[in-house]
């Protein structure tokens, strides 16, 4: 079984902003699945679906980007899932935009979802997918910046990158981790 974990900020507000891509993402592969994310449990909208014989659940936590690991943990913890099998799909503003790059496991780095998700289950040993949101300006703040919406002249980049993230996700299912990165992370648009 496999946890695919899209983060983000639920509520209109936050659509479509920096922050959502793990959102965003998620309804790529809810789509291409056929797994409607219409289910409540653990504070976190989710489906459940197959992919290739495995039984995947697709998670929005529905507790703000802070407290992920809230709706995380208990999905974990319930569903015995082990923790290779946890994957999270999150935005990134280190990493230059138009690339995608697939981790097997690290630190949370600045992610504060990474962060609570991270310390909530005592182990950054899991599979994250990192989406490029751009570089954040000197003159702004991280917060203010992630909490914006892309330009039209990114979304087409943007639209490339969730692809490719929902591709990569459905890759570590069926062929691991590593065979994810060879494929994703050399890639630029």
């Amino acid at each position: 079984m496999y946890l695919i974990v899209g983060l983000g900020n639920p509520g209109r507000r936050y659509e479509e902003t920096r922050h959502n891509v793990g959102f965003m993402t998620l309804d790529r592969l809810a789509d291409k699945l056929g797994i409607a994310i219409n289910r409540i449990k653990f504070k976190g909208l989710y489906g459940q679906g197959n992919y290739k014989g495995e039984k995947v659940i697709l998670l929005k936590p529905q507790t703000y980007m802070n407290l992920s690991g809230e709706s995380v943990m208990p999905f974990v913890n319930y569903y015995q899932i082990p923790i290779e099998n946890v994957i999270v799909i999150v935005d990134d503003v280190d990493i230059e935009f138009g690339r995608v790059r697939v981790r097997k496991k690290g630190s949370p780095g600045t992610h504060n979802g990474l962060k609570s998700i991270t310390q909530l289950l005592g182990d950054s040993n899991f599979p994250r997918i990192k989406i490029a949101v751009g570089q954040k300006p000197s003159y702004m703040d991280l917060a203010a910046y992630v909490l914006g919406k892309f330009t039209d002249n990114e979304k087409d980049i943007l639209d490339k990158e969730l692809d490719l993230a929902a591709k990569a996700a459905l890759d570590i299912v069926s062929d691991g981790v590593e065979y994810a990165m060879n494929q994703t992370n050399p890639i630029k648009f």
